[in-house]
C-alpha cells in the first residue's frame, strides 16, 4: 500500500511536466530574461524616455515661434454684389528673456532625466537580486524535494525490512508502528517539498514573465569563492555608487531649479515679435474695415507688417508668485530630509547584509566537516557492500546521510550566495 502511495505521489509531481514546455537556465540567463521582459523594469525604461522627450519640449522655448492664421468670409444680402474677404495673419515669436525660467526649466528637466535614469538603476538592481534568490531557491526546493523522495524510498525499505523480521519474530510490532509512523512524516514532508519547489518555479516564472505553464530547470551547482570584505570601505562605496543616493542628488538640484523657475514668475518677460497681414476682398474697404459694392467685382489686396518689443512686468499678482516660491522651498528641504533618511538606511542594510555574509562563511565551514566525516563513511560502506559485509540497505542508508550532509552544505551555500548578492546590492555594485 505504501508503495502503491509512493507512486501516486511521484505520478502526481511529474504529470505536469508532459503538457509544460521546459527551459534551461543558468542564473546569468534568468538574469537577462528578466531585465529584458519584466514589466516593471519596461516600465521605468518608458519614464526615462519621457523624461528625455521633456528635455526637448523645455528647449523648446528657445527658438521663435511661427503661427499663421487665415480665414475667408462670403457676404451675401447686404449690398447689390455678393462680397467675398479673404484675411491672413503671419506670426513670429521671439522670447528674450522670461525671468530666467527658460534655462531653469532645461535643467530641471534634465535633472529629472538623470533622477528617472537612477530610479531604472535601482530597479534593475532589485530585480537582479531577486531574480537570483528565486533562482537559488528553486535549484535548493527541487533539492530538497529529491531528498525527501530519497528519505521516503529509504524509508519505505527500511519498512519492509522489519515486517520481515517481525514475521521472523526478530522485532516487536512496536518497531514496524515506528517505521510505518516514520514513513508518513516522510511522505508528508515531501509533499511539502514539492509544493515549496512548485511555489519557488511560480515566483521566478512572474519575475522573468513568463507563463505559468513553463518549467524553469535551473543549471548551477552551489558554489562559492570567499572574498574579504571591510563594512568602512564597502560603506563609502555604497555612498558613491547607490543609484538612490545619486537619484536624491539630481532631485535636489531638480528642486533648486524649480525655485528659480518659481520666482520667474515675478521677473519681467522680454519679446519681440513680427506679423504680416493681408487682406482681400471683392469689394472696397472703407473704413473701420467695412466692405463696400463699389468697387465692382474687382479684388483689392491690403497688406502690411508690425514688428514690435513687448515688455510685461506683473507688479501685484496676490503674492501668487510667493507661494509658489515657498512651496518649492518645502519640496527642495523635504528631498534632503528624504536623502539623509536613506543614507541611514542604507547603513543598516548594509551592516545587515555585511552579518549576514559573515555569518554564511561560518556556517559553511562548520558544514563542511560534517560532510566530509560522511562522505568518507560512504566511501568505506560502498568497499564494505562489495566485500559483502554490509546489506544493500545499509549502502542505502550511508548513501542518504552522505545526501542530507551535502544538501546541508548546500543550503549553508545558499544562505552565503543570497547574502552576497543582498549585499552587492546595497553597495550598489552589480
Amino acid at each position: 500500500m505504501r508503495a502503491v502511495i509512493l507512486s501516486l505521489i511521484l505520478v502526481l509531481a511529474a504529470g505536469p511536466i508532459f503538457c509544460a514546455e521546459e527551459i534551461f537556465l543558468t542564473v546569468e540567463e534568468a538574469v537577462a530574461i528578466g531585465l529584458r521582459d519584466n514589466r516593471d523594469v519596461l516600465l521605468k525604461s518608458a519614464e526615462v524616455k519621457k523624461a528625455k522627450f521633456k528635455i526637448n519640449e523645455a528647449w523648446s522655448d528657445v527658438f521663435p515661434s511661427l503661427d499663421f492664421l487665415g480665414g475667408w468670409t462670403d457676404t451675401k444680402g447686404l449690398t447689390r454684389k455678393d462680397l467675398a474677404l479673404t484675411t491672413t495673419q503671419t506670426t513670429v515669436k521671439q522670447t528674450l528673456f522670461q525671468g530666467g525660467k527658460i534655462i531653469n526649466t532645461i535643467r530641471y528637466q534634465g535633472d529629472k532625466f538623470e533622477v528617472e535614469q537612477r530610479i531604472l538603476d535601482r530597479t534593475n538592481q532589485e530585480l537582479k537580486a531577486n531574480v537570483e534568490k528565486a533562482f537559488y531557491t528553486l535549484l535548493l526546493a527541487r533539492e530538497y524535494a529529491q531528498l525527501n523522495r530519497n528519505i521516503v524510498e529509504n524509508t519505505a525499505a527500511h519498512l519492509d525490512f522489519n515486517r520481515l523480521r517481525y514475521k521472523s519474530g526478530e522485532v516487536p510490532e512496536s518497531e514496524i508502528l515506528k517505521v510505518e509512523a516514520s514513513l508518513s512524516n516522510a511522505e508528508e514532508a515531501y509533499k511539502a517539498a514539492l509544493n515549496q519547489a512548485e511555489s519557488a518555479q511560480a515566483l521566478l516564472n512572474n519575475l522573468l514573465y513568463l507563463d505559468k505553464d513553463v518549467l524553469v530547470r535551473p543549471q548551477g551547482q552551489f558554489a562559492y569563492a570567499e572574498r574579504e570584505v571591510a563594512f568602512d570601505q564597502a560603506f563609502l562605496l555604497a555612498l558613491k555608487n547607490r543609484p538612490e543616493i545619486r537619484q536624491y542628488e539630481a532631485q535636489e538640484r531638480a528642486d533648486k531649479h524649480s525655485i528659480e523657475i518659481a520666482k520667474a514668475g515675478g521677473r519681467p518677460t522680454i519679446y519681440a515679435s513680427w506679423e504680416y497681414f493681408s487682406r482681400s476682398s471683392s469689394g472696397t474697404i472703407a473704413t473701420a474695415g467695412t466692405v463696400t459694392s463699389s468697387s465692382g467685382g474687382a479684388k483689392h489686396w491690403n497688406d502690411y507688417n508690425t514688428t514690435g518689443l513687448t515688455f510685461s512686468w506683473p507688479v501685484f499678482d496676490g503674492w501668487e508668485t510667493k507661494a509658489k516660491v515657498e512651496q518649492a522651498m518645502v519640496d527642495l528641504e523635504q528631498t534632503r530630509l528624504l536623502k539623509e533618511k536613506k543614507i541611514k538606511d542604507i547603513a543598516l542594510e548594509l551592516k545587515d547584509a555585511y552579518l549576514a555574509l559573515k555569518d554564511g562563511i561560518a556556517k559553511i565551514a562548520a558544514v563542511e566537516s560534517d560532510l566530509k566525516f560522511y562522505i568518507d563513511n560512504l566511501s568505506s560502506a560502498r568497499e564494505q557492500y562489495r566485500q559483502g559485509i554490509v546489506s544493500t540497505l545499509g549502502l542505502s542508508d550511508a548513501g542518504l546521510k552522505s545526501g542530507v550532509a551535502q544538501f546541508k552544505k548546500n543550503e549553508a551555500v545558499y544562505d552565503y550566495l543570497i547574502a552576497k548578492s543582498s549585499f552587492e546590492k546595497a553597495t550598489g555594485g552589480s
